[in-house]
């Protein structure tokens, strides 16, 4: 049983299959790496099944997989669904990503130190050559990640990816996308559930004759962004409809005895704690204490950004009539209060990250790391590793 199975997702990939896999093979064998290579081959309608299937054959430690749909996420969906290896990963088949960054990004994961594993063109120490119009794509991309989904990974799309066989097996039935936004959708869940990424930084080169679409691949992956943010909002605003309901109770109840402003403040604050706290778990998937200082102080600011929206409304409304009917004051506190959930869940949203790890590689490639690492086979250890128990 070898430790590792790589996956190259292929479609129409005639041209530069073969020459790929037997220089991965052979660096592979001049590290010392024990791993299996698997080409994912999803629909191809030329020679590329043919030519898998030969490699199969003739290259020990390559294998063919076969699908008669197409998409990259499903190629590697099914193959890292199949595997018994400890460790999954894939990489593109051009090998635009210099494969002395293998070792390092397989021995986190293999040590279990991580629980996943990424390339990245876009941090320290990285040396990317490719024209303008990818350069721009691809930093665009990784910042409206950030910006939008409070992503903390560097880079998205990096066909240069590792995890762990059990974190796939948690991660795979959680992941829609069968396509280009597998990864990105595949990394956002790895960090609602906390867990902890290594980034490499890689040499990469573009292939000038990738059979990418990249205007559909831009299309797919906004769409694909767009499902995730509707998705976190709705548990977002399910929690909010709950909170703006007690805010008003509270606020009716505090109204009989004080005035508008201290029932209004009072409401609030109870709320604005109780919606940090639900959020944390519901929205955020946070069930741990870690950063929950934090995330509380920035759900203070939030309350005090929803304070001033609310007591300025109130202020305003009493300007305009001094005397406003309950029905008047509660109308203007739902608006205000409306506005400030918006602000609120883009404030959370930036912080309420659940103790999620991105540690950056720094050190050279230690290629010795990966290569002393024990082979392991299931029917000796229940996680891989010597001397554990047998399940």
């Amino acid at each position: 049983m070898r430790g590792v199975e790589l996956v190259i997702p292929v479609h129409n990939e005639e041209r530069a299959l073969e020459s790929s896999v037997r220089r991965l093979v052979a660096y592979l064998g001049s590290a010392g790496i024990d791993a299996t290579v698997t080409i994912a081959d999803n629909a191809s309608t030329d020679g590329t099944w043919e030519i898998a299937t030969r490699l199969e054959r003739q290259v020990p430690g390559v294998q063919a997989l076969h699908l008669d749909r197409k998409g990259r996420g499903l190629a590697l969906r099914e193959a890292w669904t199949r595997s018994r290896a400890e460790v999954v990963g894939y990489m593109d088949v051009d090998l635009s990503t210099d494969l002395r960054a293998l070792p390092p990004l397989l021995a986190p994961l293999l040590s279990g130190h991580s629980d996943l594993a990424i390339g990245t063109r876009l941090a320290r120490g990285s040396r990317v050559v490719r024209g303008p119009q990818r350069e721009v794509i691809s930093r665009g991309y990784n910042l409206l990640l950030r910006g939008v989904l409070a992503a903390g990974f560097s880079d998205a799309q990096c066909g240069f990816k590792a995890l762990r066989r059990d974190v796939a097996e948690r991660l795979l039935p959680l992941v829609e996308d069968d396509s280009w936004f597998f990864d990105t959708e595949l990394l956002v869940l790895a960090e609602d559930a906390g867990l902890r990424i290594h980034e490499v930084p890689v040499d990469w080169v573009d292939d000038p004759d990738s059979s990418v679409d990249i205007a559909r691949t831009i299309r797919d992956d906004l769409r694909g962004v767009a499902r995730l943010v509707r998705g976190r909002f709705a548990r977002f605003a399910a929690v909010g409809v709950l909170s703006t309901a007690a805010y008003l109770l509270l606020y009716l109840v505090g109204r009989i005895s004080v005035g508008a402003q201290l029932a209004n403040l009072a409401a609030l604050l109870v709320t604005a704690v109780g919606n940090t706290a639900v959020n944390r778990r519901l929205t955020f998937g946070i069930r741990s204490r870690a950063g929950l200082v934090r995330h509380h102080v920035a759900g203070l600011v939030a309350f005090g950004v929803g304070l001033l929206l609310t007591s300025g409304s109130l202020a305003l409304l009493h300007l305009h009539n001094p005397a406003p009917s309950r029905l008047a004051e509660l109308v203007v506190l739902v608006a205000a209060n409306g506005l400030a959930t918006i602000l609120r869940f883009l404030t959370l949203g930036r912080v309420m990250r659940p103790g999620v790890g991105v540690v950056q590689q720094t050190s050279p490639p230690v290629v010795e790391e990966v290569a002393q690492q024990p082979s392991r086979d299931p029917a000796t250890c229940s996680r891989g590793w010597p001397g554990a128990a047998a399940p």
